[in-house]
């Protein structure tokens, strides 16, 4: 299917089209959001073909989606025109709720008042919109019951926002690069996205669901599928790096309305010149012979869904870059299936008490590997993440938190042959010689002989591309932004950040890390986005068409 993208300069990518429906419903789209001057300069546009590489592009998108994983892939598929509506036969559990639900019946669920629907609500998310659309969804899913969603969904394409969704790899993001062996934490109708059923995907599959819980796997193929059943492929760019996004400037007194990227300091000194436009990306696109394309792009409004797997977290102690030190699950895997450690005596240190560190406990104890689990918590620690799993869901995590709380080490035995645990106890250094160096809380050290260590606390999402790291946009603005510690700082209604207009924010990097919460970042900003076109289309009927956007 043709699609409106970026022009193309590279011989055998241009084609006609005498299919004037496909053309024409693009073109109406446009001609929706920007008014009708608009339209008839981008008719002419050459429409490419869905793998064609992205290339500089004088026209402004209205908005550029940076990651594709599912919080990406949700923002697009509402963009798209995708509206939820109260069902007609839906009584939700809640009945405060149900009722505001009532009160209009005949709007979507983006065109209503989402303060309004929040209020009073409760819920795993500090994000009030995340809260509601998660209960809509899946109504008292943390009471353990299985109710079916109140929403049912209308492709309304009148309401379609033109965009692209850039990713490093296929749609579904850092869920193809998980380790396959493991269950997901969340059951699989948790996993799944507005539309589409997981249940019924599998099924169509012709596989079988033995469980609630899902391999990583399923779940990206189930995200890279949704997006080609949804219709979204003309909106997504595959294997995309992005280098920098800057704001662009307009000199009030230039007649020939050119864009510059002024300097701060310029800026500060003659602010009032200055008016703020749109967004500067540029990136480049690696293509099959490894080369890489570069690309510059321009948008009226910018969404971050980049995830925070991206950089892990290190210890920062001496050491650390020795090779056997890994930091993430996947290369501790790979050293394991290519057999570098099989018949190692010396054991394996994990560093964390999260489930990605419980994940490797298993992957190791599972290979016959001995293992060393260091943490700095207290096994009690009512916020271990053990407290909060029923046992009979996940009984693997409970096995390791078993271990850890009785197979801790004292100084009055050695080391267990499968599993030792270091309650209270950090790494101090790593030695060239494979020694590590154990700090106990009361200052005792211990110096332990390694075949591998695996530092598992954390990442930090990767927003080089953004100045100061990014680090201005969260709470603490003299800090990296980070999921939990430090989130991107958002209007918690329209998760525009509130330090950057037309810049917005959603999923992990403000705080939502499992996928039915990041769900309502979609419909936040899709709101915000909505109202807004309204906006500007009644402006442009009361100006009378105008001569098109500046």
């Amino acid at each position: 299917m043709p699609v409106w993208c970026c022009r193309c300069s590279l011989a055998g990518h241009f084609r006609n089209y005498s299919d004037t429906e496909t053309e024409g419903e693009i073109f109406n789209s446009l001609v929706q959001y920007f008014g009708d001057n608009l339209g008839r300069k981008v008719k002419a546009m050459p429409l490419v073909e869905e793998t064609s590489l992205l290339e500089d592009s004088s026209v402004t998108f209205p908005v550029v989606i940076i990651g594709n994983g599912p919080s990406g892939i949700c923002l697009s598929y509402m963009l798209s025109g995708y509206r939820p509506y109260l069902s007609s036969e839906a009584i939700h559990p809640n009945t405060v709720l149900h009722s505001k639900l009532e009160e209009a019946r005949h709007l979507s669920i983006v065109d209503q008042d989402l303060e309004y629907l929040s209020e009073g609500l409760e819920g795993r998310s500090s994000n009030p919109v995340a809260v509601l659309f998660d209960t809509l969804l899946h109504p008292d899913a943390d009471f353990g019951y299985d109710y079916p969603s109140v929403l049912h969904w209308k492709l309304e394409q009148h309401h379609y926002i033109p965009h692209l969704v850039l990713g490093k790899g296929p749609p579904g993001g850092a869920w193809h690069n998980m380790e396959g062996s493991m269950l997901t934490i969340s059951f699989g109708s948790w996993m799944e996205l507005p539309g589409l059923k997981f249940k019924d995907w599998v099924s169509s599959k012709r596989r079988n669901l033995k469980g609630d819980r899902v391999m990583p796997e399923e779940i990206a193929r189930y995200y890279k599928h949704y997006v080609k059943v949804m219709g979204l492929q003309k909106n997504f760019r595959e294997n995309t790096y992005i280098t920098s996004i800057s704001r662009l400037y307009r000199d009030q007194d230039d007649d020939n309305n050119q864009d510059r990227d002024i300097s701060t300091k310029h800026l500060q000194i003659e602010k009032s010149n200055f008016i703020k436009r749109n967004w500067e990306i540029r990136g480049y696109q690696r293509i099959a012979d490894g080369s890489h394309v570069p690309f510059c792009l321009f948008a009226e409004n910018v969404a971050l869904a980049t995830g925070t797997l991206d950089s892990p977290a290190h210890l920062e102690i001496e050491g650390e870059d020795f090779p056997f030190v890994f930091h993430s699950m996947p290369e501790f895997g790979a050293a394991i299936n290519k057999g570098k450690l099989r018949g190692k005596v010396d054991p394996v240190l994990i560093v964390g008490s999260g489930l990605t560190a419980a994940d490797a406990v298993l992957c190791a104890y599972n290979s016959n590997i001995p293992v060393i689990h260091v943490f700095r918590r207290r096994v009690t620690d009512p916020s271990l993440i053990f407290k909060q799993l029923p046992k009979k869901l996940y009984p693997e995590y409970h096995k390791v938190y078993h271990m850890m709380c009785t197979q801790s080490y004292s100084v009055d035995s050695n080391l267990l042959s499968d599993y030792t645990s270091f309650p209270e106890h950090h790494v101090l250094s790593f030695k060239s010689d494979m020694k590590c160096v154990l700090q106990s809380v009361s200052g005792l050290k211990k110096i332990f002989k390694l075949s591998a260590a695996v530092v598992l606390i954390g990442s930090h999402p990767n927003l080089s591309f953004l100045k100061d790291q990014g680090c201005y946009l969260g709470h603490k603005s003299s800090q990296p932004i980070t999921c939990k510690g430090n989130p991107v700082e958002i209007d918690t209604y329209t998760y525009e950040c509130i330090k950057e207009a037309n810049l917005f924010a959603l999923g992990p990097l403000v705080g939502d890390n499992f996928v039915r919460f990041l769900k309502g970042g979609a419909l936040g900003v899709t709101r915000c986005l909505a109202t807004r076109q309204k906006k500007k289309q009644h402006l442009f009927v009361e100006r009378g068409g105008g001569d098109g956007i500046a």
